[in-house]
């Protein structure tokens, strides 16, 4: 029985043999496209755990501030951090701070609902911080990847034309490794372009929540009874007094 042995042949055109042969332009098109696909990953998971916690909140609204007797009870209820919370409290400050000033001049429902649309925008604009980023990185990252493709092909080209050896062994192998960068351009860019989407779809989901429970605070704060939700089957929470809604 006769054994082949089989020698293992290094391949100088991996990603290392780019890093390690080629040019300063080469390297920082890397690094740039490196520091995308960090910072998309980043993005994608911290967003992923704000909106983990945003939906935490929202249950923990609906379990616990509805269940109170007064408004202030209800917030009281709930965490600091809780963007329920921070709505309840705006709607709090309106309706405390309507009687008496220049804003008489605003009927109370008016005031309130600026109040309100005016925190939920701010909820929204926090939440949507990040995904700017992903946008950029998703519609510049194959871009730039194919810049350092086309840099590595035309250096390539040159050594080989200086050389005056144009066989399939010379030209393959330094145009592949400059494909190279293309590919890690769209690794860069997938995830970025994925990620945007399914966070901008969740996004639209949880702020639909907080327009919900800001128009179930205003119908509150204005007549003193919450909005029945068609998720719960038309029941009707208690309708508390107006003047509670005051304490």
């Amino acid at each position: 029985m006769v054994i082949q042995a089989t020698a293992s042949v290094n391949n100088p055109y991996g990603i290392t043999g780019v890093w390690n042969n080629g040019t300063i332009i080469d390297k920082f098109v890397m690094i740039l496209l490196v520091l995308m696909s960090l910072s998309t990953w980043y993005v994608i998971l911290t967003k992923w755990w704000d909106q983990q916690r945003l939906k935490k909140a929202a249950r923990e609204c609906e379990k616990s501030f509805w269940s109170a007797s007064s408004v202030k009870e209800g917030v009281d209820k709930l965490k600091k951090d809780n963007l329920f919370r921070s709505i309840a409290e705006d709607g709090m400050r309106a309706m405390s701070h309507h009687d008496g000033r220049l804003t008489d001049r605003i009927d109370l429902h008016e005031w309130i609902t600026m109040s309100l649309q005016r925190s939920v925008e701010q909820a929204g604009g926090s939440m949507s911080r990040g995904l700017g980023l992903l946008a950029t990185v998703g519609s510049s990252a194959p871009f730039v990847g194919l810049f350092g493709t086309v840099w590595g092909v035309m250096n390539a080209l040159i050594n080989i034309g200086l050389a005056g050896q144009a066989s399939i062994g010379k030209v393959a192998g330094p145009v592949g490794s400059a494909l190279i960068m293309t590919a890690l351009g769209l690794a860069a860019a997938v995830p970025a372009v994925w990620g945007y989407n399914w966070l901008l779809g969740r996004n639209k989901m949880l702020q639909d929540a907080l327009r919900n429970f800001a128009s179930d605070l205003h119908a509150y704060l204005v007549s003193g009874a919450r909005v029945p939700s068609p998720e719960a089957g038309g029941a009707k929470p208690a309708a508390a007094p107006a003047a509670a809604v005051r304490k």
